[in-house]
């Protein structure tokens, strides 16, 4: 009986949670999942409901996965990645179902098609089918976060700037008037944007510190060299 040869892991290390919150943030970096991103972040806690549903499918799809990862035949993968998140997708929709009929109703189709979220299947064929339970659930838990910071960006700015009120809770005064375009869907295309172009800026400046930083330092070793 013929055995997989099992690629060598590399150690468990913080960089596989951060890559997920900030260099490949699914949202801001990778552009995935944009369906729920622009249809449910009209409010704060239907934001972070969203959030917190997916993290919880991503985490448990890819413990499974990974768990499974040298049983599951190389011809049905994919179709059984898809068998294993519905599964945990179907545990979400009753819980929030029986949590609150309201927020249930708000998300909507959303919750269901967290089957098909780009950032749960490609987490399964590139990670989690090819790394430990460990590294795995790590990586996930990252990139949960991420999608659900990305998500509570645009739900925050919306709600604030569309209903005057956050968590439900009015901010400003009654003479305040509500942007309502932020909670309608071009509102969404909006502060996506917005924080699209932040992000940019935010890289842009990054790359120019770090070309200016390694300018320097080779200065510096050129003068040495040369005082030498």
């Amino acid at each position: 009986m013929n055995s997989k040869p099992r690629t060598k892991e590399t150690p468990l290390s913080m960089d596989d949670f951060l890559k997920g919150v900030w260099e490949e943030n699914p949202v801001f970096v990778m552009l995935l999942g944009m369906c729920p991103v622009l249809a449910v972040t009209n409010s704060t806690i239907n934001a972070l409901a969203m959030g917190v549903a997916t993290t919880f499918v991503l985490v448990c799809s890819s413990i499974l996965i990974s768990l499974l990862r040298h049983s599951i035949p190389k011809q049905v993968r994919i179709a059984t990645y898809i068998i294993i998140i519905a599964t945990f997708v179907t545990i979400v929709d009753y819980v929030i179902q029986a949590i609150s009929l309201d927020l249930y109703n708000a998300l909507g189709a959303f919750i269901q098609l967290i089957v098909v979220n780009c950032i749960i299947l490609s987490r399964a064929e590139s990670y989690a089918s090819k790394n430990r339970i460990s590294k795995s659930v790590v990586s996930a838990l990252g990139m949960g976060l991420g999608f659900t910071i990305a998500l509570l960006c645009l739900g925050t700015v919306r709600e604030i700037l569309g209903a005057g009120t956050l968590l439900g809770f009015p901010l400003f005064g009654t003479n305040f008037e509500p942007w309502v375009v932020m909670i309608l869907p071009p509102g969404g295309f909006f502060v996506l944007g917005s924080w699209l172009l932040i992000f940019a800026l935010i890289k842009q400046r990054k790359t120019q510190h770090e070309t200016q930083h390694k300018t320097l330092h080779k200065i510096k070793i050129e003068e040495s060299s040369h005082g030498h």
